[in-house]
């Protein structure tokens, strides 16, 4: 490993926030399907409303976060705000009596994940060496699915033995959504870019305009509009069988197999290439909204989620470590990343929306094929991208 001593206190830095973040946010998202439709009596529509909206801001807000942070250099100072904007508001689903309310709460969030992500990724990427990026990526999104393992197995304790309610549950995740915030404010520094990167602020836009990198925006598109919310695949859980009790724990199944998969997906990508890694994932990606689709049983579902969680730990760290090889100057690395968020913002909304039409119209099994045939699109387009 050639990372030096302030890259990895970086890199460490930027796991545990993620670490601590998701364990607040988990403690909420796995039941968000159930506490709508149960509790507030909402149905797919609204849920593909609300996840549509909460994507979609994330996605453009990821942007014009990404341009900021590239012009002011002040990576740590946009991203710790983005996470104490998160965790001030996603606490309050807790006091929601509407679906509408939940609409709210949850674009507040989402405007904190949207500041927050670009100016991180961007210091992320700038921490690590060329050769360790994907390790570096592959180890923030370990960190954050392990938070993502112990905020359901909370939750489930929480209602299972100490017999509280969903609200009750949202509103404790405050708990590990203020540690996120200390430590994000005081666990990271900035990092200078190397001088051989250094770029002009005012030529950025020339830096990662390139073609490569903008037919990969458009493959980005069509993905996403395959890829709707997760809240989908936990409402389908729950009509196969899955109880109540048992949805958290079967998010943690999910997030157990992200978390093995991940930095081995990450380094995968060093050793084999980005586009191969990505590929495979998307294909696994297919093949698992297809078996959603034909899904008649409960122990159907555990499996399919074990197999969901190979394709995250393949591509998500893999694709983020893609845009950073597609532009390899590190003054506008963050404006990539930012539009990189913004296709898969422009996707998000209408993929969702779409996704819950189709489920309330013609039933599951449409909306899965659909997405499960966009995925594959998806990655026929990518064997066409040329990569110097």
């Amino acid at each position: 490993m050639t990372i030096d001593k302030e890259g990895r206190k970086n890199i460490l830095g930027l796991g545990l926030i993620s670490f601590m973040n998701d364990m607040s946010s988990e403690m909420i998202y796995p039941l968000l399907p159930v506490f709508l439709t149960s509790v507030l009596h909402a149905g797919a529509a609204s849920l593909g409303i609300i996840e549509g909206v909460a994507e979609t801001t994330v996605s453009v807000l990821k942007y014009f976060s990404g341009y900021v942070s590239d012009r002011t250099r002040k990576r740590k100072a946009i991203f710790a705000a983005g996470y104490t904007v998160s965790n001030v508001i996603r606490p309050l689903i807790g006091i929601a009596t509407m679906w509408w309310h939940v609409l709210i709460f949850r674009f507040g969030d989402r405007v904190g994940k949207g500041i927050r992500t670009a100016p991180r990724d961007a210091l992320l990427s700038e921490s690590a060496s060329d050769a360790d990026r994907g390790l570096a990526f592959g180890f923030q999104r370990a960190m954050d699915h392990m938070g993502a393992i112990i905020g359901p197995l909370i939750a489930a304790s929480l209602i299972r033995f100490c017999n509280y309610s969903l609200k009750t549950v949202f509103l404790l995740s405050a708990i590990p959504g203020v540690i996120t915030v200390m430590i994000a404010f005081f666990a990271v520094k900035e990092k200078t870019p190397r001088k051989s990167h250094r770029i002009e602020v005012n030529n950025a836009h020339k830096s990662f305009m390139r073609p490569a990198y903008l037919f990969f925006l458009v493959i980005i598109l069509v993905f996403t509009l395959g890829n709707s919310t997760d809240a989908f695949l936990l409402l389908r859980a729950k009509n196969l069988g899955v109880t109540l009790g048992m949805i958290p724990i079967l998010w943690v199944v999910f997030h157990i197999s992200k978390t093995l998969f991940s930095v081995p997906g990450g380094r995968l990508s060093d050793i084999l290439g980005r586009k191969a890694i990505i590929i495979a994932g998307w294909v696994v990606y297919s093949l698992v909204y297809l078996g959603f689709a034909f899904a008649a049983s409960e122990v159907s579902v555990w499996i399919l989620f074990v197999i969901y969680g190979v394709y995250f730990g393949l591509c998500e760290g893999t694709e983020k470590a893609f845009v950073a090889d597609l532009v390899p100057d590190e003054g506008s690395r963050g404006n990539a990343y930012g539009l990189y968020n913004l296709a898969i913002g422009i996707g998000a909304f209408p993929s969702s929306v779409v996704f819950g039409v189709v489920w309330d119209v013609f039933g599951p099994h449409w909306a899965f094929v659909m997405g499960s045939a966009l995925a594959l699109i998806a990655s026929v387009m990518l064997t066409l991208l040329k990569v110097r």
